[in-house]
């Protein structure tokens, strides 16, 4: 039975995630101390020992998560863990995912986003973007939502988190006109306390500007295939990865058609590797038959080699 490695996005966030891997692995350790001389800031003290408001801006939450999942990843490498036959993570974490796939190195991925959330911090004002979380609706009735929604402003689905939840993305407005319409059809809205209306066409500009370090980026062939978000289907050409990296920034997360793509692949186990357990539930909703495991803690590191072996 195969198994998966999952990295989660923005909103997994804790000030003291990933403390333990930098105390007790050296590899770890210099995974932080890298980010801290790349971005020529002291992102290791605000991971550790910062504010939480602070760590939830979008250009520190961004390099903040991907440097914690690659530090529990050297973790990983220093005991032996075993290949997986997928990865794949959620909008920011799929860069994650490209640094084990060995398609991106950290430096290259840190440097990327970096310039992604600054693009995507700045491409709308603030309070002019809203996001929220759809709940107990169905993939088409949310877009039916949306797309009545859609005469108050722009408003799309922007992750199809997993049958039981949609997070639609736009301006406020208008994503306040379809919390109404999904609440008449029975479903809950939730608004997100994120800084930047992700994963719609307000990010298309930010896509622009992107695509331009983006070029500049050496991107390798996966030798894992990475489930991508745009797809929802596997990639291991550096062309592609780099097309779909693009096309994420305006385009919807399939995160349940990924992992139903993996499931239906053969894989039964999924991991997740990083802050918190958001995909963990997730996957759980949309794939109830699956095992679930986090790598989250220094302490979870046998438990979780012991049940892939």
């Amino acid at each position: 039975m195969g198994f998966a490695l999952v990295f989660p996005g923005q909103g997994s966030q804790y000030v003291g995630m990933g403390y333990d891997f930098y105390r007790e692995f050296p590899e770890s350790a210099d995974v932080f101390h890298v980010a801290d001389r790349l971005l020529k800031r002291e992102l290791s003290e605000l991971i550790f020992r910062g504010k939480e408001e602070e760590l939830s801006k979008t250009q520190n939450t961004q390099p903040a998560i991907l440097t914690v999942s690659v530090a529990i990843l050297k973790a990983m490498e220093k005991l032996n863990f075993p290949k997986p036959s997928f990865v794949a993570g959620h909008s920011l974490g799929e860069y994650s995912a490209l640094v084990c796939a060995k398609s991106l190195d950290f430096e290259s991925a840190l440097r990327l986003v970096e310039r992604r959330a600054t693009f995507m911090q700045s491409a709308v004002p603030e309070g002019k973007g809203l996001m929220g979380a759809i709940i107990n609706l169905s993939f088409e009735e949310v877009e039916k939502v949306c797309k009545e929604a859609s005469k108050k402003g722009k408003v799309e689905p922007a992750n199809y988190n997993s049958p039981k939840q949609v997070v639609i993305s736009g301006e406020r407005e208008a994503v306040l006109y379809a919390f109404e319409l999904a609440k008449r059809r029975g479903g809950k809205a939730i608004p997100l306390k994120v800084s930047v209306p992700s994963h719609c066409s307000l990010m298309k500009e930010a896509s622009e500007a992107f695509s331009i370090p983006l070029a500049q980026t050496p991107i390798r062939d996966a030798q894992i295939p990475v489930v991508q978000n745009y797809t929802a289907k596997e990639h291991t050409k550096a062309n592609e990865i780099r097309e779909n990296l693009k096309k994420q920034l305006y385009s919807p997360v399939r995160w349940a058609q990924s992992v139903l793509y993996m499931f239906n692949r053969g894989v039964r186990t999924f991991v997740e590797v990083g802050p918190k357990k958001v995909l963990t539930k997730l996957i759980k909703q949309t794939v109830p038959e699956a095992n679930t495991l986090n790598l989250e803690k220094v302490e979870d590191l046998e438990k979780v080699l012991k049940a892939l072996k």
